[in-house]
């Protein structure tokens, strides 16, 4: 598949040539259910976008049952920026059900699969847009990230996921699920590929309460992967990983120690506080964002005997069961008499989880940790739904800390890819990109 990097370069009259192309390889692996829909937006180097993306004039249902036959009618700003630098949005991705998953088990659409053993998942809950990458059926893709949703993801299908820091880019358009947590960001073949993605997306949006008004200086043109950095490795994260990622892990290390970086030894609070404080903080805000779909005033709606029957009846059918699971916990960690209980005492661990980072980035420049405790798992597996949350324990806490963090593939296990993450300090991107970019050239 042609990179980002070498699409840009393309003659415009080229542009239908590759779309063409594109169209034939998504119809020979059409059973990977990583497009939702093709749709084609504007002339440009396509893109394929999460479905919890605004476009105009695209149906965008965030693979839920209750918002079909909702229209888009405006682009995020996200899709804005594409559009003013040659870029165009290209087919929906199939997700989890509005960004509740780790699995792209629960879309609407059915599930996507893994495009390296279809008897895997492709991880979640941006599984389409990194099954589609990863299986050379998208150049790149745009995702959104809550809890690891494109690292994890990106892992799992072999290709690069970065989630930027908390406010760098613009969320206006963007579906909401946790409105403190959620980034829009690249899945892409390579790190430079993810650098130029990144570049074009990101800067100041007045239509975002929590866009970051500072200034911003492009990554692509400064990227350096002769840079030496001092990277922290968290010992104590590792021993609740599979084997294969503990070895992976550890042969990652020696790698970056040849190509000159320094690797000092540090330790996080134990991580299962990490669940308990992004789940409760997650679930509170999915609550409450999740209370305007009512089939009211847009999407699907299921008529009753009166507004509340009409109101329990549509979100009953609408919503699928992860997404009421959600909901209901939200709402009770919100309710009288619970919410010191628990969303007050998580945002204080959450502030912990921020403080121990800070420690550490007084010694290192950037810290490697796991994406993922396992090896992409098969479909199925993970039953129980606090099975499939311990999934994200490397993930989560980078959102709680609203931190930059890079997945990129170190090793292979068979067939099956293994991911680790770069983390950064915040707006920091260019020293990560830079560290992951020596890694990937170390790799080869």
């Amino acid at each position: 598949m042609i990179t980002l990097k070498e699409a840009l370069k393309l003659p415009k009259e080229e542009l239908p040539h590759l779309k063409q192309d594109l169209k034939k390889r998504i119809e020979e692996k059409k059973e990977l259910n990583a497009y939702i829909s093709l749709d084609e937006s504007g002339d440009g180097v396509p893109i394929l976008i999460k479905d919890n993306i605004q476009v105009k004039n695209w149906s965008v249902t965030s693979a839920s049952k209750i918002l079909q036959g909702y229209i888009s009618p405006y682009d995020a700003t996200v899709i804005t920026k594409l559009r003013e630098n040659g870029l165009a949005p290209f087919g929906r991705a199939n997700m989890d059900e509005f960004a509740m998953g780790s699995s792209t088990e629960t879309s609407y659409y059915g599930k996507t699969l893994n495009p390296h053993d279809y008897e895997r998942v492709p991880g979640g809950s941006s599984g389409g847009s990194a099954s589609a990458v990863g299986g050379g059926v998208a150049i790149a893709s745009l995702g959104s990230d809550t809890g690891g949703s494109i690292r994890q993801p990106a892992s799992f299908c072999g290709v690069v996921g970065m989630k930027p820091t908390y406010g760098r880019v613009s969320r206006y358009g963007l579906s909401a699920y946790g409105s403190s947590l959620d980034q829009i960001g690249p899945i892409t073949q390579n790190v430079e590929d993810s650098a130029i993605l990144y570049d074009i997306i990101s800067g100041y949006d007045p239509k975002d309460s929590t866009s970051a008004d500072i200034e911003y200086s492009p990554i692509t043109p400064n990227l350096n992967p002769n840079q030496k950095y001092r990277i922290a490795v968290i010992d104590n994260y590792v021993k609740d990983a599979s084997t294969e990622i503990q070895q992976a892990y550890e042969k990652t290390i020696r790698t970056l120690e040849k190509l000159g970086h320094t690797i000092i030894h540090k330790e996080m609070t134990d991580a299962k506080y990490d669940i308990s404080a992004y789940y409760i903080t997650a679930m509170a805000e999915a609550s409450s964002n999740l209370a305007r779909y009512d089939g009211i005033r847009y999407g699907s709606r299921v008529e009753g005997e009166n507004l509340k029957d009409t109101y329990f009846r549509t979100r009953s059918e609408g919503f699928g069961d992860e997404v009421k699971r959600r909901i209901l916990v939200g709402n009770f960690v919100l309710s009288s008499g619970y919410y010191d209980a628990y969303y007050v005492k998580a945002q204080k661990v959450r502030y912990l989880i921020q403080q121990k980072y800070s420690e550490i980035f007084q010694d290192a420049d950037l810290i490697l940790s796991p994406v993922s405790p396992t090896l992409p798992f098969k479909f199925g597996e993970k039953k129980e739904p606090l099975d499939m949350y311990l999934s994200d324990i490397y993930t989560i806490s980078v959102n709680l800390a609203g931190l930059p963090a890079i997945s990129l593939p170190v090793d292979w296990v068979g067939n099956l890819p293994v991911g680790l993450q770069l983390i950064g300090k915040p707006f920091d991107e260019l020293n990560l990109f830079n560290g992951a970019l020596s890694l990937e050239q170390g790799l080869k």
